[in-house]
């Protein structure tokens, strides 16, 4: 009798195990068969050079000699990693703005873009990607920040944490300590609860079998220092680096590291890798020391010690390659992992290229400055990107230094409105922005200055009147 139940029991115990398998098979066929997931993983104020691994093989330097980023280097090692990948802005809500419409944040103005932003509504990128098939489900955990009195549910997400900003994320908003105080935290800037929002939000798709557009905006690495008590503790216990030395900031990267490390995990459990792209960038680059200084733009010599974006000058708030150079990194079907591509791209690419990766061969309506980044992904790195316009276009609106650029092919202008004064660099050469050839290539800073004034006057004229 005994022997009898034994073996109804495991009959039952095997048909259930069955079950659940051939569900799990069904579901992730399901997932294969529609069109593909996308996932952008965006950070916050992280610098080209504060991973683990290399951003550029050719560049020794161009990771950091104190971090540590494991899964963002699994992940890596699994993309494709363009060594030129662009924010559009060097601060947060402009970079934001511009990768949810595909524009300029030129275009779309600081003061003016509140007022603009419901007439392009429609160009989001889960509108774009709905209207293409209704079936995408979309959500936006984390960091919001278009300072523009809009949600992200009026923009075509099904799920969000709404109109947050930079004080959602913080522990303690306390703004005279915010560079000197560490916070130890079990939750440190949300980033375990962004995580687990975002992966029971993939499970949900995946069991409803909606193809998703899924945005993680983490707060970190942004000011406050937060992080768990391990790893502060591992990174105290470190030796410093000489570019990179603050155990409080090593350890909330190294918090935010393992989020990504979840999400990626997650994705491989639920079976639905081989039909999802999964993209890392950051909306600007890091401060160029902690606690930042007054004179960010003077040149890498005037400091004792390598900036924190080092071999890249300068960080967050300025045009130099380190405000604007940060990590840009693509994975999913069809991308040779391991990948490098040395072809610039920027943040207002991914809206067109998340377009053609859902199988859209029209482009999206509205005017777009980005272009689909599918060919350089599907080829290796290589190939041809035709926009708008070939040239980038940046711009600061800062008070006390006001100042625009123009990325032309390996050259790069910076104006500066309130001095007049005008830099060339050669970014190919000359990654760090040390030899100014101003004086020298006259020819090419008047015809590089001219389209950028061109530029400027044409898609926003009252940004030209201002100076």
């Amino acid at each position: 009798m005994k022997r009898k139940k034994m073996t109804e029991w495991i009959t039952k115990s095997l048909f259930c195990r069955v079950f659940i398998v051939v569900a799990f098979i069904q579901s992730s066929f399901a997932q294969s068969t529609q069109h593909p997931n996308i996932i952008l993983i965006l950070t916050d104020d992280l610098g080209w050079s504060c991973f683990s691994a290399k951003m550029d093989d050719r560049i020794s330097a161009s990771k950091s000699d104190y971090y540590e980023t494991p899964n963002i280097d699994r992940l890596m090692a699994q993309s494709m990693r363009f060594t030129r990948g662009y924010a559009p802005d060097p601060i947060c809500s402009p970079s934001r703005r511009s990768i949810q419409f595909g524009q300029t944040s030129i275009r779309q103005g600081d003061e003016s873009f509140p007022g603009l932003v419901r007439d392009i509504a429609h160009q989001s990128i889960p509108a774009v990607l709905k209207a293409f098939d209704s079936q995408y489900r979309a959500a936006h955990f984390g960091k919001w920040d278009l300072r523009a009195k809009i949600t992200p549910a009026q923009l075509g997400y099904d799920e969000s944490d709404g109109d947050t900003g930079n004080k959602t994320g913080d522990l303690v908003k306390d703004k005279n300590e915010k560079w000197t105080k560490h916070y130890i935290t079990g939750n440190p800037k949300q980033m375990d609860s962004i995580t687990a929002r975002s992966v029971r939000f993939m499970q949900e798709q995946v069991k409803t079998k909606h193809p998703f557009y899924l945005q993680v905006s983490h707060y970190a690495t942004h000011v406050n220092f937060e992080s768990k008590q391990s790893s502060y503790e591992k990174f105290k216990s470190k030796k410093p680096g000489l570019k990179h030395n603050n155990p409080a900031w090593a350890a909330m990267i190294y918090d935010l590291d393992a989020s990504v490390g979840e999400l990626l995990n997650m994705v491989e459990h639920l079976g639905i890798a081989n039909n999802t792209y999964i993209f890392l960038m950051a909306d600007n680059g890091a401060v160029e020391f902690i606690p930042p200084v007054r004179n960010r733009l003077d040149p890498p010599s005037s400091f004792q010690s390598p900036m924190t974006n080092f071999p890249l000058r300068g960080g967050k708030w300025t045009l130099y390659e380190g405000g604007i150079r940060v990590p840009f990194i693509a994975k999913g079907p069809g991308i040779k992992a391991g990948v490098q591509s040395d072809i610039p791209v920027a943040g207002w690419d991914l809206l067109p290229t998340f377009n053609e990766l859902a199988g859209n061969t029209k482009k999206p309506g509205g005017t777009i400055d980005g272009a689909s980044l599918v060919s350089v992904l599907k080829h290796g790195g290589k190939g041809t990107i035709t926009r708008l316009s070939n040239d980038f276009f940046f711009h600061r609106d800062n008070n006390s230094y006001p100042h625009s650029a123009i990325i032309a092919g390996d050259y790069k202008l910076i104006k500066f409105w309130k001095t007049n004064k005008t830099e060339l660099y050669n970014i190919s050469k000359d990654p760090g922005e040390i030899n100014d050839l101003s004086s020298r290539e006259v020819s090419r800073v008047k015809e590089m200055e001219r389209r950028l004034l061109t530029y400027i006057n044409e898609v926003n004229p009252e940004l030209a009147k201002r100076y």
